[in-house]
């Protein structure tokens, strides 16, 4: 499976943004932070990809990987 786009929550207005990187639009806005990561990591975990949390000043606050890891943990 070819690894998709990565997944970016970030904030838009008074909403929240998903938006796959290097897209200039976005995918999808709702009220919620909650429920803009759980888009975002349903579209990532259907793509291999990794998703971004931005917190409102825009900054990463969280990062999450999903598909194959290849680089993974030893022990």
């Amino acid at each position: 499976m070819a690894k998709g786009k990565n997944q970016h929550v970030v904030p838009k207005g008074d909403d929240w943004a998903v938006r796959g990187a290097g897209n200039e639009k976005v995918t999808k806005i709702v009220s919620t932070q909650k429920e803009a990561i759980k888009i975002a990591r349903d579209i990532a975990i259907n793509q291999g990809s990794e998703m971004f949390i931005h917190g409102e000043n825009g900054q990463i606050r969280e990062r999450n990987t999903y598909g194959k890891d290849n680089f993974p943990p030893k022990g």
